[in-house]
């Protein structure tokens, strides 16, 4: 116990253990240099007989036995030495010092070799002799005052963040499983990142560079293609992932059918029809599909939905869509003649439109402005609609979207598909509300019963408007449909899609999997990922003595500021089990490893993307006009020939008026 007594009690141990060490090697003095001793008077027979007889013990035969004796004792009084702990302490600099000391201590015997007289030989020798004994306890006590606990050995706190991982490969039909690498307990260990429900949803983020799409949606895409999964790609960056999808697909026994949609390269790509009629079968089809692309063009209305400016361009297009929809049983649903459509002059639209009960309701509102001469109110309510839809007027995009070559039922389990559809950076304002389409529609077809397993993956996923992500993720999971989305931060989507949908769809994915990420995304993802035992340590130093401290607190397994420098290829997440195949440690903190020169080498080996057919500006400029044509036969079945001639011929410079009002009285 420490107690008073026990510290001066040891410490009259080492007192004395010191004092015995001096005294051996002052004997040993006297004993090797006794020549010179008796020269000088220094010697009498009593100390003679007394020195005589303590030279018969062992360690006196030699000079090395005896200095080692003395030396020993001392390093046994330094071991009890505490002297008042100094940070500035250099260990380095006094362990050489001591190193030095030893070396003089033991190395004084050379001075017998010198060719001086007796007195002189005597007095160097004990001189260096002592001055290497004092040194040697001068850094010994130096010493003592060194802090022996590092605390800054750590400064990061590496050591106390981490903690056991997951290291076995569970593998299933659905599953994706990536080999990684983490540290745990001053070692490199390897693990597996296993998602093996990725039905409940599967949220990749991280800022450019961070890896997303080599680390993982690469991986994603080409195991679920081995495991048989039809799949759905939206590619960005087109044809990054369609290249690796479509080469996967070559050198597997997957018997998907693989298409293509890009708005740019028209000779390598397909044509489908997002407005199909054959899948619409409700008004509430051509509602969704309305608001999709209208909110898609205009990013802004997003966050606006339910005002009056919005809402009535969206009801507006869906009375357009729904009308082409039931005209001669959908001949001309496509959504160029709905363009088309809606640039007629009003009483002559108002006027086919009004034929169709089943829109009636949605066009009163419009009819009962023009009636009642609000042109203002009406240009507000009509003209978003034809100016955004305007934006949409393109000879290319016309000819995809007025194709059908395939359907976009994809999961049918008699003929299941691979289709990738590319947006382009630099018009993803416009291509992106189309993709936007196509994506509404797909995954009303794909989020039904008794499909096959399916994969949709959107790389980017904000630069698309989808209306409700977090309903299909809550719903598809029953019907084996996994959705990845790829987003580069949480703020990202917030801008896109609006706080709330953004925290419904942050909150309702079961696997995440995080680059480095920054602010408020990584504090949140901080927190999703719970807390740890953490080991704690303190030191108090005063001027008698000195304390550590420890203790154990629970903090953050990955805090904030760690998610924010993760380097690339550096993946934090958490996955989600199931009742089959229960995960334990499902936090991970780890760097995926990939086989850098087999992916190198893969890609070398990819064949490009097939060319589906030759087409020219010829094809691409008639399709254009024999749209606009449909428009003008419309017109002219339903009001007359001479009623279509007045719409076409220019005749309309007049003001709105009492021409207008006897158009809709007719």
């Amino acid at each position: 116990m420490r107690t008073g007594e026990n510290e001066q009690g040891l410490r009259k141990i080492l007192d004395f253990t010191r004092l015995l060490s001096i005294a051996i090697l002052i004997i040993h003095f006297y004993l090797s240099c006794y020549v010179a001793f008796s020269e000088l008077g220094l010697s009498s027979e009593i100390t003679d007989k007394v020195i005589r007889i303590i030279s018969n013990i062992k360690i006196f035969e030699s000079t090395v036995l005896s200095k080692s004796a003395a030396l020993g004792l001392l390093l046994i009084s330094l071991i009890g030495a505490k002297g008042r702990k100094d940070e500035k302490t250099d260990a380095k600099a006094w362990i050489i010092c001591g190193i030095l000391a030893i070396s003089l201590f033991f190395g004084s015997v050379l001075c017998f070799r010198l060719n001086l007289n007796l007195k002189a030989l005597v007095s160097l020798y004990i001189a260096i002799c002592s001055l290497g004994y004092i040194l040697v306890l001068t850094s010994g006590t130096r010493l003592s005052r060194l802090i022996k606990f590092n605390l800054m050995g750590d400064i990061f706190n590496r050591d106390n963040e981490t903690f056991p991982q997951e290291e076995r490969k569970l593998d299933n039909p659905y599953s994706i499983n990536l080999p990684a690498r983490y540290y745990f307990k001053g070692k490199f260990r390897d693990s597996w990142i296993n998602i093996i429900n990725p039905f409940r949803g599967l949220l990749v983020l991280g800022t450019p560079g961070s890896g997303k799409s080599y680390f993982a949606i690469r991986h994603i895409i080409s195991q679920h293609i081995k495991k048989g999964f039809s799949m759905f790609i939206y590619d960005f960056k087109y044809d990054d992932l369609t290249r690796i999808a479509y080469n996967t697909l070559l050198n597997d026994k997957n018997p998907a059918s693989f298409y293509v949609i890009n708005f740019d390269d028209l000779s390598h790509t397909h044509r489908c029809n997002p407005l199909d009629p054959n899948g619409m079968t409700d008004i509430t089809d051509a509602t969704e599909a309305a608001r999709t692309i209208m909110l898609g063009l205009n990013r802004e209305w997003i966050k606006k939905q339910g005002d009056f400016f919005v809402e009535s361009p969206i009801n507006f297009l869906t009375a357009v869509i729904w009308y082409l929809r039931k005209y001669k049983d959908g001949i001309y649903c496509t959504l160029p003649h709905v363009i088309e459509l809606m640039q007629v002059e009003y009483q002559f639209l108002f006027a086919i439109l009004n034929r169709e009960p089943e829109i009636e309701v949605l066009i009163n509102p419009f009819i009962s402005a023009w009636k009642n001469e609000a042109f203002d109110q009406l240009e507000g309510q009509v003209a978003s609609a034809k100016i955004s839809m305007a934006k949409l007027s393109s000879p290319a995009l016309y000819y995809v979207l007025s194709g059908n070559d395939f359907s976009l039922d994809l999961n049918n389990p008699d003929d299941p598909k691979i289709i990738c559809v590319g947006n382009n950076p630099q018009k993803q304002q416009v291509y992106g509300a189309v993709l936007s389409l196509y994506i509404s529609r797909m995954i009303k077809l794909v989020n039904q019963k008794d499909k096959q397993k399916c994969s949709l993956i959107f790389d980017e996923f904000p630069t698309i408007y989808f209306n409700n992500m977090d309903s299909l993720i809550a719903t598809a999971r029953s019907n084996q449909v996994a959705t990845s989305l790829a987003v580069q931060d949480y703020s990202q989507l917030k801008k896109d899609y609006g706080r709330e949908q953004a925290e419904v769809i942050l909150n309702i994915v079961g696997n995440v999997i995080s680059g480095q990420v920054t602010g408020d995304t990584a504090k949140h993802l901080s927190e999703r990922f719970g807390k740890i035992q953490q080991q704690r340590r303190s030191i108090s130093i005063n001027s008698s003595d000195t304390s550590l401290s420890k203790s154990t607190q629970l903090d953050y397994a990955i805090p904030a500021s760690k998610i924010s420098t993760l380097s690339s290829g550096e993946f934090v997440g958490m996955v989600a089990d199931d009742p089959h195949t229960e995960i334990d440690l499902k936090v991970f903190h780890n760097k995926i490893q990939n086989d850098h020169g087999g992916l190198k080498k893969e890609e070398t080996s990819f064949k490009p993307i097939p060319k589906i057919r030759t087409i020219d500006s010829e094809i691409v400029e008639m399709t254009y006009f024999q749209i606009k044509q449909d428009v003008q036969e419309i017109l002219a079945a339903e009001l007359g020939s001479n009623r279509q001639n007045e719409t076409f011929s220019g005749n309309n410079s007049d003001q709105p008026g009492n021409s207008k009002m006897r158009t809709m009285r007719m």
